[in-house]
């Protein structure tokens, strides 16, 4: 979007940016917003940025300018406060001097070995991006071209343990349960693999259903706001269970858009996930138990080398 076209004009330019190897980058495809999805070029912590601006004079009209810049940003903006943009990463570059475009041209750009301290993320109230933006410097308003890349992170748990949930639910006299999950950390193609263990049973249990509930976090208090969203949700029991009956559970993340767990990022915001059990009656009380997994990306999921505490992982 141009700056111009904001104030009514009409931008005198049509402005293309190509980033350099575009053709065999592997592409992400990202919701970008309820019913639009797009496709951006996948890069990493320390890759250099590099390509190519084409500026067109429309109609062979020349346009008087007051230089030629080119940014790489990395911001977060929060839904609930769009006026300001936090900018965590500007790198700029001047492509040209003041005067005059009298013809098309193309111009070269290149951001060496940029630190991409943080994963791209688009989420319900907040978004991360990291962009290249072209901006022709003019009198009445600046033209403006921006042009997204993606980001993938690569950072382990800080805890070297990741040891098995064990918990129990229980109503006095009426219900007892234990539950167990294989581990407290999975990475994005894993399988979470648990028991339901049914100690006491005196209600009339209905069907129970486990889901994965993403609950993003964005600002700071007193204006700190929350949003959960089910990732999937699926029964694991229908009818009424025994006592002394064991339940299995077995499920493939793989197939879920999922994140790795963010905590405080940049100090804006937060997406965690939870395992949520719930239990219906034929009442239709619900009884749920909710428990906090971390969820991280592997380099060697995305075809490159694994580090050495990915191996065990």
């Amino acid at each position: 979007m141009s700056v111009a076209n904001l104030f009514g004009f009409s931008a005198p330019v049509d402005i293309q940016i190509a980033f350099k190897g575009e053709e065999d980058r592997k592409l992400v495809e990202v919701k970008v917003d309820k019913d639009r999805r797009e496709k951006f070029p996948l890069y990493f912590d320390g890759e250099t940025v590099a390509g190519k601006i084409q500026i067109r004079v429309k109609d062979g009209k020349k346009l008087e300018h007051n230089g030629i810049r080119v940014e790489f940003v990395g911001n977060i903006e929060l839904f609930y406060d769009r006026g300001n943009h936090y900018e965590f990463s500007s790198l700029q570059q001047d492509l040209a001097v003041p005067g005059e475009l009298r013809a098309s041209t193309t111009l070269d750009f290149e951001f060496k070995n940029v630190e991409k301290m943080y994963e791209s993320y688009h989420g319900i109230n907040v978004k991360l991006r990291y962009f290249i933006r072209v901006t022709i410097l003019r009198r009445l308003a600046d033209v403006v071209k921006e042009r997204d890349i993606w980001v993938y992170s690569y950072v382990m748990p800080a805890e070297n343990a990741n040891n098995s949930i064990k918990m129990e639910v229980g109503i006095e006299d009426c219900l007892h349960i234990e539950f167990e999950y294989n581990r407290s950390k999975y990475h994005l193609k894993d399988v979470i693999v648990g028991k339901i263990y049914f100690l006491l049973v005196r209600i009339k249990i209905k069907h129970m259903e486990l889901s994965i509930i993403r609950r993003e976090t964005t600002g700071a208090t007193p204006n700190q706001y929350n949003e959960s969203e089910t990732i999937t949700k699926f029964e694991i029991m229908d009818g009424a269970p025994v006592r002394g009956e064991t339940i299995p559970i077995r499920l493939f993340l793989g197939g879920f858009e999922l994140t790795p767990t963010f905590r405080e990022v940049n100090k804006k915001f937060s997406t965690r996930y939870y395992l949520n059990l719930v239990l219906v009656d034929e009442e239709h009380r619900r009884y749920f138990k909710q428990q906090e997994i971390t969820i991280f990306r592997r380099r060697v999921d995305d075809g490159l080398e694994p580090e050495e505490d990915e191996e065990d992982s």
